[in-house]
This record gives C-alpha cells, structure tokens and sequence, in this order.
C-alpha cells in the first residue's frame, strides 16, 4: 500500500450527487472536501447524465484520486428510479474508468456498517460518526455528500484487509477463525 494516496467516495443520485474526498497519509485519514452537486433543477435526464460525467471528471483532474469508492443501487421498488440511478452510477464510474482510476463499489449497508458498525444506520448516525472520526466543524444541510465521503471512509477501512470477502456468522465464528489475533 503507497504511503499517500487519495479516495474520491461518491453516492450517486440523479437528483443530487453526492461525493468526498479523503486523503491517505501513513494509513492515516485526513478530510479534503464534501460536496454535492444539485441535478433537480434540470428536466432533461440525459442532461444530468452529462453533467454527472463533466463533474465527476472535474474533481479527477482537480484532485487526482487515486481510487473510487462508490456506493452501488439498492433494490427498491420502483424500477424506474432503480434504472435511472444505475445510470448515475455507470456514468461516475465511466468517468473514472476514463482516467484508469481503480473503482470499488459497496452496498450501502456495508458502508454504514464501516462507519457506524450498524448496517442499518440512518444517514444521521452516519454523517455525526463521520463528523466525529474526521473533525468536521459542521455538517451539510443534504446528506448526500456524507454519503459520498462514507463510501471513501469505507473504501479506506477495508484496503487494509488480508482477507476480503470473508463473512462469518458472529463473533464466536471470528474469534474461533483467528485466534492469533485475539488478544488474551
């Protein structure tokens, strides 16, 4: 892992767009920037994807992540939004694939559960823990860009991991699985 590197986390939306940068310093956060970017005020959904596009590359070459975490679709029941928000998505990551930058997707509850350690936080919880874990003086009015700056968070508690993807049952079923790690 290199000493220094940067994370763009991005929530995508077709309404709002949220995002935030963090900056990795000897596997240490330091906050950059969260923002949103308001999409509602345009009709036009192919007109917001392009704007989605033209911004996500905007902060690529302003601030040359080295990453992408981006927080993927839930399921809901309106498959209309569902679809417009892959869109969304797709066009974030299409932006970021257009510079090489490495894209990691999470659910969103995994991004909760990294930040609060409930998958079922609300947006409140998330945004106070980030506020909390990085020194915000203040919090945004919309918590679409603390959506984003999670994603990144996330992004940055689970690169360290030896073993990604592994999943178990409770803590008995960790603890049991690493013993070398328990401390006595």
């Amino acid at each position: 892992m290199a000493n220094e590197r940067i994370i763009l986390g991005i929530d995508p939306g077709t309404t709002i767009m949220g995002f935030g940068l963090i900056k990795v310093v000897n596997k240490k956060m330091e906050f950059l920037q969260l923002n949103e970017l308001q999409l509602s005020k345009y009709d036009n959904h192919y007109q917001k994807l392009k704007i989605i596009f033209e911004r996500t590359i905007e902060l690529i070459e302003s601030h040359h992540p080295d990453e992408i975490a981006i927080e993927a679709p839930f399921f809901g029941k309106n498959v209309q939004s569902m679809l417009k928000l892959g869109r969304a998505q797709g066009v974030a990551m299409a932006a970021g694939l257009s510079r090489g930058i490495p894209i990691t997707e999470y659910e969103p509850k995994k991004i909760k559960m990294a930040i609060t350690g409930n998958g079922n936080a609300s947006k409140e919880q998330v945004a106070k823990m980030l506020q909390q874990l990085l020194g915000l003086k203040t919090l945004p009015k919309n918590l679409d860009s603390t959506d984003g700056l999670a994603a990144a968070v996330c992004h940055f508690f689970n690169s360290g991991r030896l073993e990604i993807g592994k999943s178990y049952s409770g803590w008995d079923a960790f603890v049991k699985n690493n013993e070398s790690r328990v401390n006595k």
